[in-house]
């Protein structure tokens, strides 16, 4: 039976990802040797460095003022991060709340500044993204996250703002089409739609880089990362390798297609949950996440037979977050709609059943 993929991350990837990943393992670059054993100063790891960046600036339309590291650590490294390497203990920064990830990059903040929160849907269990803010003109910067994996909401606008804007773009980074130039930095971890887990995006403006006072640890500072062109220290290898064969899938399919894929997955989604007498979803419709869909049931008692029929249809990965509870259908890149029809079909079976 195939297994049709709703888990939140790591998550889903091309088929033909995981095939040349399998053979990179074997024989990378018919080396006669594995991918994971040998010198990431290599000549052929070189090159698969140099075309991470490449593609990496090509889908996102972004030139050379702008820094490209692949780091280690996670995109929860980068809460801390990012305020070290751009905010004086003497600013300000501003941020947003709008879940569990950005509430986590505030309390690291406040480590290396003052921390303005601007605005929060917290008291609104997150449902929504906060809008009609205003955005002082002298804060350092302003840190928004784009899409909330375990709420479910999702930016579908930018703030306006003067000051430089920061983004972690985690779960829906390169699933569509955006003006990535918005953005003085955007942060990432690979393991939704661009690789495996273990290596974290930092595309910075070089011109944001030194201006802090402090002093930093050289593998915190990102102008060491940026003069080692990633290789400070050894780089974690496998999840670069997957993370290029996935940038070469994205430009081969193509973003405004990957866009369009993913709108339609996620409007047939809702359009069911909407209409089934049996869910409900928990975000404002204008703030509704294409990448996760989060949704209820009206009769909690009965979740764990929703979940039984879905896994009797082969759809995994849907259990809601232990901290939110219900259902999560995570609709990265590499996921079907066929998968999402499967799904629907297992809610209109629950409908008839249960309703």
């Amino acid at each position: 039976m195939k297994k049709h993929n709703f888990y939140a991350g790591p998550a889903i990837l091309p088929s033909i990802v995981l095939e040349q990943a399998a053979e990179g393992i074997k024989d990378f670059a018919n080396m006669g040797l594995s991918i994971l054993e040998i010198s990431h100063r290599s000549k052929p790891f070189e090159a698969v460095m140099d075309e991470v960046q490449a593609l990496t600036r090509e889908l996102m339309g972004l030139g050379d003022e702008y820094a490209v590291l692949l780091l280690s650590g996670g995109a929860s490294s980068q809460f801390y991060m990012v305020p070290m390497n751009l905010l004086n203990e003497s600013e300000k920064a501003c941020y947003v709340n709008t879940g569990v990830w950005s509430t986590g990059a505030i309390k690291e903040a406040k480590l290396f500044g003052q921390i303005d929160v601007l605005a929060s849907s917290e008291t609104d269990h997150f449902n929504h993204i906060p809008k009609n803010y205003q955005v002082p003109s002298d804060a350092s910067y302003l840190h928004i996250t784009s899409n909330n994996t375990i709420y479910g909401s999702q930016y579908h606008w930018w703030p306006q703002t003067q000051i430089p804007l920061v983004c972690d773009m985690s779960s829906d980074i390169l699933s569509r089409q955006l003006d990535f130039s918005k953005f003085s930095l955007i942060y990432a971890g690979a393991q939704k739609n661009m690789g495996a887990a273990g290596v974290t995006l930092v595309i910075v403006k070089k011109s944001m880089l030194g201006r802090v006072s402090r002093k930093m640890p050289s593998m915190l500072d990102y102008r060491s990362h940026l003069e080692k062109g990633s290789m400070y220290n050894t780089p974690p290898v496998f999840p670069i390798f997957v993370t290029l064969l996935t940038l070469r899938w994205i430009k081969q399919t193509g973003l405004s297609t990957l866009e369009a894929r993913n709108k339609k997955k996620s409007e047939s989604l809702y359009a069911e949950i909407d209409r089934n007498s049996c869910f409900y979803g928990t975000v404002q419709k204008e703030d509704r996440s294409w990448m996760n869909v989060v949704f209820r049931a009206h009769k909690t008692e009965l979740e764990s037979a929703f979940l039984d029929l879905c896994k009797e249809a082969g759809c995994v990965g849907l259990s809601g977050h232990r901290s939110v509870g219900g259902f999560r259908a995570s609709l990265y890149n590499a996921l079907e709609q066929d998968s999402v029809d499967v799904l629907i079909a297992v809610m209109q079976e629950f409908e008839k059943k249960y309703a």
